[in-house]
């Protein structure tokens, strides 16, 4: 990657697959951008960007990168992939790109008083995995055709769909009157055989008929 590379990424912004940061000042918090792109489609870590997108560098990259690979290799779970390149700007500023591919070991996660925390991403930002988007990643890595029957509860769910375009967990629960643990598996089994998609959101994650 030359720098006129990192100049165009940087140029275009934050987004799904893209994320900045000046310096590796907080890397326990950093991590967790890492777990979200590695969890999702993949992406780059921009050390020496600034938030506006400015290719400043950062003074002894060197030091940064190694914060952060020590990061990367004690507090993710499981262990990481990612290729790693420096760029000079000047003897002394530098900028680092940690590029991740989407993992097949998804899901990531980081050990959080004790609880296992997975993150993805939702455009620029990178929030935690729910329950169901957990479940996904872990049984998307090996993706099978899956058989199974529309009954009550699925004719339901694609009248909601129909009518009012997106639908939560504790919305299906209530609408099919369902235990939680029925709802929540009938929304996974329907994201894996392709039907509908998960998108993941800070409070409650929505489910929407896929795009034909």
């Amino acid at each position: 990657m030359t720098l006129q590379d990192v100049q165009q990424i940087a140029k275009q912004g934050e987004g799904l697959k893209v994320e900045f940061k000046k310096k590796a000042a907080f890397p326990e918090k950093i991590v967790k951008e890492v777990i979200a792109l590695a969890n999702t489609d993949g992406g780059h870590l921009l050390i020496g960007v600034d938030d506006d997108g400015t290719v400043s560098g950062q003074r002894f990259i060197e030091e940064d990168v190694f914060v952060m690979e020590k990061a990367i290799n004690e507090l993710i779970r499981p262990k990481l992939s990612y290729s790693l390149e420096i760029i000079k700007l000047n003897p002394k500023k530098g900028v680092a790109i940690f590029t991740f591919e989407r993992s097949p070991g998804r899901p990531h996660f980081m050990m959080d008083e004790k609880k296992k925390k997975a993150f993805v991403r939702a455009a620029d930002r990178s929030i935690q995995a729910s329950r169901e988007m957990w479940e996904i990643l872990r049984r998307g890595k090996n993706p099978k055709d899956m058989v199974f029957t529309y009954g009550e509860k699925e004719t339901l769910l694609m009248k909601a769909l129909g009518e009012n375009g997106r639908i939560t967990v504790k919305e299906y629960q209530k609408l099919a009157k369902l235990p939680r643990f029925v709802a929540s598996k009938t929304l996974i089994r329907l994201v894996l055989a392709n039907v509908i998609t998960i998108i993941p959101q800070e409070n409650e994650d929505l489910f929407v008929l896929k795009e034909s």
